[in-house]
């Protein structure tokens, strides 16, 4: 299937690694011109090359902090009409509600609600005009099903998803769509570190621990970082016009509702 987005720009937060890397490369190979941030330049130029040299397109790379106006401006500079906007970043620490205090969850709310937020703002208007544009953002299954240690997390996300349900009805009749896309295990090293912060609460060993959350997964495995990158892509496409507002699991049949 041709996504129809060959040519187009796109702006992919969290890019060095993980999943925010797996959705530029999949937008990659559409023929999308991506500019990929993140906070490390060795990381984010690195990306960059390995992108370029998989599919031979402009990749631009940018070392900065999205959360702060003068970061989200650098990337603006590097990439001022983008097409797509791909919010990700990495989630805030795990731990125990009792021991955050105030700049710990206004930490969090940088890195995982204002961040995307103000970067929506940035974006939203350009789409607009020119009657294209396609906004995902990375969040968690969380979201739907709270995990106890990540409560910096759901709350965080939990509050740029209801922003989002708004605005996406606002902007839809442009042709300007925002999803969230909501991750459930996938074998980062995020995931990694989780486990391990589960293994030590429970006073477990770490390949006992990746055991019992593999065990609780439908599909019997954890999530590979490109599966996600392409249900990215197509969420970008011109096909993916008519969705939007949407919260869209992918979590290989972990979350038990049905709703």
């Amino acid at each position: 299937m041709d996504f129809g987005i060959a040519g187009k720009k796109a702006i992919v937060g969290g890019a060095s690694a993980g999943l925010g890397k797996a959705c530029a490369i999949s937008l990659a190979r559409e023929g999308v011109d991506v500019t990929i941030v993140a906070r490390t330049r060795a990381n984010i130029e690195a990306a960059a090359e390995e992108i370029r040299t998989a599919t031979g397109v402009k990749v631009t790379p940018v070392a900065v902090d999205i959360t702060t106006d003068e970061g989200r401006a650098e990337v603006l500079k590097a990439c001022p009409e983008p097409d797509i906007l791909i919010n990700n970043s990495g989630g805030p620490p795990t731990g125990n509600f009792r021991d955050w205090d105030r700049d710990a969850w206004i930490a969090a709310l940088n890195g995982n609600m204002l961040g995307a937020i103000f970067f929506i703002k940035d974006t939203v208007d350009g789409m607009i005009s020119r009657k294209f544009g396609r906004i995902v953002n990375i969040t968690s299954s969380a979201v739907k099903a709270p995990i106890s240690i990540l409560g910096l997390s759901n709350g965080a996300r939990s509050g740029l998803t209801g922003f989002v349900a708004g605005v996406a009805r606002e902007v839809a009749k442009h042709n300007v769509t925002i999803n969230n896309l909501l991750p459930g295990d996938f074998d980062t090293e995020r995931h990694q570190s989780n486990t391990r912060a589960l293994a030590k609460k429970q006073n477990r060993p770490y390949e006992e621990m990746r055991a019992i959350r593999t065990g609780l997964v439908a599909a019997g495995r954890f999530g590979e970082p490109v599966e996600l990158g392409n249900y990215c892509a197509y969420l970008c496409s011109t096909q993916a016009s008519f969705i939007t507002g949407q919260n869209l699991l992918i979590d290989g049949g972990k979350y038990p509702g049905t709703f």
